[in-house]
């Protein structure tokens, strides 16, 4: 089997398969506590837009100041860790990833 050629191209694949090897492998109890972020957040978002959209009669202003609170929690995060991220911010950045997917669905599902 002959070997890729050394372009830009394969090197963007080799540096995306190595991320995505990271975030696979590993112990089966943090690929766990990964999905379950990730679904915690969806979750959250879902409730949180469908209550407080339906008291406050607006979803945008809801999705709105939730985005905001993630951007917080961006910020957050680069201003308090200055070298390798730990656990608990990395299951804090599932969570987020979850909870804007699930905004951003939610105004595909609204129409705005």
């Amino acid at each position: 089997m002959s070997s890729l050629q050394r372009t830009r191209l394969s090197k963007v694949q080799k540096g995306l398969g190595r991320i995505v090897a990271e975030a696979v492998v590993g112990p089966w109890w943090l690929n766990s506590l990964r999905v379950i972020a990730l679904l915690l957040g969806f979750f959250s978002a879902s409730t949180l837009n469908v209550s407080l959209g339906t008291v406050v009669q607006t979803r945008t202003i809801t999705a709105l100041i939730a985005l905001a609170l993630c951007e917080l929690l961006i910020f957050l995060r680069q201003s308090l860790c200055k070298s390798a991220v730990p656990l608990h911010w990395r299951l804090l950045d599932n969570l987020r990833i979850g909870f804007v997917y699930a905004v951003v669905l939610e105004a595909f599902k609204v129409g705005s």
